[in-house]
């Protein structure tokens, strides 16, 4: 069955939340949004390409910064309102210079910075 990026479940907005995990070590390395444009580009080049929100446009991961995420495959999950994209990344995943996005942890009742910027 050839997949339709239309048969997906966005939001009132149109937007899919996508969480990007690096495929070789199972890191999570960030969440933005997709629409159905967006999924149809990234499936096409094969780049990911997120919607802001923010600037309500498209962004191809590392088109300024040469951290470029290279899909290598795409996930649905089971109500088809979510999508995992499984990345080969170059460089750090976040816009503060880190692996991921998610380097704040919360430990003890504290936040507490897991990973350091990469530059």
């Amino acid at each position: 069955m050839r997949f339709d990026p239309a048969t997906l479940s966005y939001d009132a907005n149109g937007l899919i939340p996508a969480i990007a995990q690096d495929a070789g070590s199972g890191e999570v390395l960030m969440m933005a949004w997709m629409n159905a444009e967006a999924v149809a580009r990234t499936l096409a080049t094969g780049r990911v390409t997120y919607w802001s929100r923010s600037r309500r446009a498209f962004w191809i991961k590392g088109e300024s910064s040469g951290h470029v995420q290279r899909l290598v495959e795409m996930r649905v999950d089971c109500d088809r309102d979510c999508l995992l994209m499984l990345v080969d990344q170059t460089g750090p995943a976040c816009h503060t210079d880190r692996r991921s996005c998610f380097y704040t942890a919360l430990r003890d009742g504290a936040e507490v910075e897991i990973l350091q910027p990469e530059g």
